[in-house]
Parts: C-alpha cells; sequence; structure tokens
C-alpha cells in the first residue's frame, strides 16, 4: 500500500471510528438516577447522595412525612420523584374479599396524595397477586382493573401516575399480556413502571421495553442472573446494550431508581453511570 493509500485508509477509518463514537446513545441529561428511600428525612443519606450524583429518591406511602421530607429534599436539591404503595403485598386489590379490595384502594389513594404532597409524580403499584382459585390470573386482572380505575379521577387530578410494577407475582409474565394489561385500563395516568431485573427470567429486558413502548413511564434498576440471582449490577444477564438501544428507540426520558445492593452506594452511582450511559 503506498503512503497516499494508506492516509486515505486511515482517515476513514478514523472518520468511521468518530461517527460510531458519536452515534453511541447518551442519557445524560434524559435519565435521572435515584434510589429508594424510606417515609422520613434522613439528611446525612440525603447529603451523601447528593455528592455522589443522583438526582432524587422514591419513598414508602402511606405513612409519608411528606412535609418533612418534602423540605429535606429542597434543602438538599434531592427531590422525591414519587413513592411505593407500601401495602400493594399484604391489602391486595386482588383480594377475594370485597372489603379488602376497598381498604387497599384507599390506601392507594392515601398514596397518591402523599406523592403530590411531597412533590412527587408517581405511585408505585403492584396490582395483586396469583394465589390459587381464590385469586387467579382472572381475578387478578378483573379485580385490580376495577379499583384501579376508581382512583384515576384523583390521580388525574393531582396529576400523579399510577404505575404498575412488573413482578414475581404470577401475573402478567409475557410482556404482551402486561401490555394488554395496561392498555384494558385505558387511562393516560395508568402506565408501567417496567423493573429490568425482574422480568429478565421470564424474557430478554430489552424485549419487554421494545414490546411495551412509551407505556414505560418510569425504570426499577435491576440486575438478575439465571446463575446467580438477583445480583449487583453488571453481574446478571440483561444485556445493557440491548436495554440502552430500545430505550433510545422509545426516546425515554425519566426517573431510573436502583433498587438492591451493589456493596456501597459510591459503586451504585458508578455502575448506573456506566450500564445506562449517564
Amino acid at each position: 500500500m503506498n503512503r497516499r493509500r494508506f492516509l486515505a485508509t486511515a482517515t476513514s477509518t478514523l472518520a468511521l471510528s468518530h461517527f460510531c463514537f458519536a452515534q453511541a446513545p447518551s442519557f445524560r441529561g434524559k435519565i435521572k438516577k435515584a434510589v429508594k428511600f424510606g417515609t422520613g428525612p434522613d439528611e446525612e443519606q440525603m447529603k451523601k447522595l447528593k455528592d455522589l450524583g443522583f438526582d432524587g429518591i422514591e419513598g414508602s406511602a402511606p405513612g409519608l412525612k411528606a412535609e418533612a421530607m418534602k423540605k429535606a429534599c429542597a434543602k438538599h436539591n434531592l427531590p422525591m420523584h414519587g413513592v411505593v404503595y407500601s401495602k400493594h403485598w399484604h391489602t391486595r386489590l386482588s383480594d377475594a374479599n370485597p372489603q379488602v379490595r376497598e381498604k387497599s384502594r384507599e390506601g392507594l389513594a392515601q398514596a397518591i396524595r402523599e406523592s403530590h404532597a411531597v412533590g412527587g409524580t408517581s405511585v408505585l403499584l403492584v396490582p395483586g397477586k396469583v394465589t390459587g382459585a381464590n385469586e387467579n390470573h382472572q381475578h387478578v386482572w378483573d379485580r385490580s382493573i376495577e379499583q384501579i380505575r376508581q382512583v384515576t379521577p384523583l390521580a388525574q387530578e393531582l396529576k400523579i401516575h399510577v404505575l404498575i410494577e412488573t413482578v414475581w407475582n404470577g401475573f402478567c409474565y409475557k410482556p404482551e399480556q402486561f401490555r394488554d394489561y395496561i392498555d384494558a385500563i385505558d387511562s393516560p395516568w395508568v402506565q408501567a413502571y417496567y423493573d429490568i431485573g425482574n422480568m429478565q427470567k421470564f424474557a430478554p429486558s430489552h424485549e419487554w421495553l421494545r414490546i411495551l413502548g412509551k407505556r414505560t413511564v418510569k425504570l426499577d434498576i435491576k440486575d438478575w442472573g439465571s446463575k446467580n440471582g438477583f445480583c449487583p449490577l453488571g453481574r446478571g444477564d440483561v444485556d445493557w446494550k440491548k436495554v440502552r438501544h430500545e430505550l433510545e428507540n422509545i426516546e425515554f426520558t425519566g426517573w431510573a431508581t436502583r433498587e438492591g445492593s451493589d456493596g456501597g452506594i459510591d459503586k451504585t452511582a458508578k455502575l448506573m453511570n456506566e450500564l445506562l450511559a449517564l
């Protein structure tokens, strides 16, 4: 190869390399990273999270100390972006007893109010659990939808999304089922809270994201592997490159909250930046 051809080839290769690098998706400024928090302020921990580059936290309700949390969040510029409905496993919307379902709905409504009071935008909800003849898949589907529809006027009034989480509850283990469940509720205020690690067991997470599309409003960040179960980020079977590709395709922007341990919150911050291209 003569010198002119060599230089032309080298220049072309460099340009292609630069193009590929430039096209790699970056979610800095698009995805905000958070961790799960409690019901009251822990200012020492909040300061540490802020120093590590976290954008916010997610609390638990009902029972949230909303006024104190809101003040602490403002002080540390670390907003609480939403809450997890803490009663959804034991007081289920899908329970065979209608009085239990009503109690769960009332708790969900309170969680919506507390999320609004603290400045949040969502309530994470597990809609029920398949437990046998008294609470089978169709029961969870029908009973939970009936109850959720009763709180959507409040959710709309307060501008709080009710986001259904994908979990190991025996319900909607296929992404197409979960998509159709969200659509059956038929409200813009009820969408998906997709947990990246939870559903890796049933189908690759990037496939779930592709099928759910823009129904995914927020993300739980978790990893899972067939050999080591739930594990530190990056050590499971989740293909993070493909996850990023699907997030780019659906033009995802919003909150991503770590649930689990990586051996230290500083390690979590670093891993989230790396795996989510922050």
